[in-house]
């Protein structure tokens, strides 16, 4: 799996002063509306963060998506878009996001995709999974100095993983 096919680099976003896995949500949610926006263009209906903010919400209550060592996966199928979007956010502070080990969350990927995505969905997710689970990929998101070197990983870290 490629992921430039599923989030854009403009859907990366770096070191904000985000404090709460609540501001977290409602920024990756105006991250995916824009870019529902932006890749469902034929469609008329505006698509709303709040919308968005709320399908991530209620997936949360169901139990918490980070998956420990800062990296969380939040997460949401939707009729609100006809193709897998996925957003990036690096925060300089972890913040709590209920994860397992009790560690702050620094790295979020939020995805969202069209509800008849049921196995798309769950290999969309392991894949994140594997990638964000790996110390040297997450290292390197970490490390990067902006989005453009962030997005850079993110898109090409499995051909370069391959190849060593």
């Amino acid at each position: 799996m490629n992921l430039d096919t599923l989030i854009s680099s403009n859907a990366v976003i770096s070191n904000h002063e985000i404090k709460s896995k609540k501001r977290a949500l409602e920024l990756l949610a105006e991250q995916l509306a824009s870019e529902a926006m932006r890749v469902n263009q034929p469609l008329d209906d505006d698509i709303d963060a709040l919308d968005i903010f709320q399908l991530l919400t209620e997936r949360e209550k169901l139990g918490s998506t980070a998956m420990g060592h800062g990296v969380a996966l939040p997460h949401a199928r939707t009729s609100l878009t006809e193709h897998a979007i996925g957003a990036f956010l690096k925060l300089d502070d972890g913040i709590d996001f209920d994860s397992p080990d009790n560690q702050r969350t620094d790295l979020i990927f939020a995805l969202m995709v069209p509800e008849h995505y049921t196995d798309e969905h769950l290999k969309i997710l392991a894949y994140l999974a594997t990638l964000f689970n790996n110390a040297n990929f997450c290292k390197e998101i970490r490390e990067s100095a902006d989005t453009k070197q962030i997005y850079h990983h993110l898109i090409n870290w499995q051909l370069s993983s391959q190849a060593s």
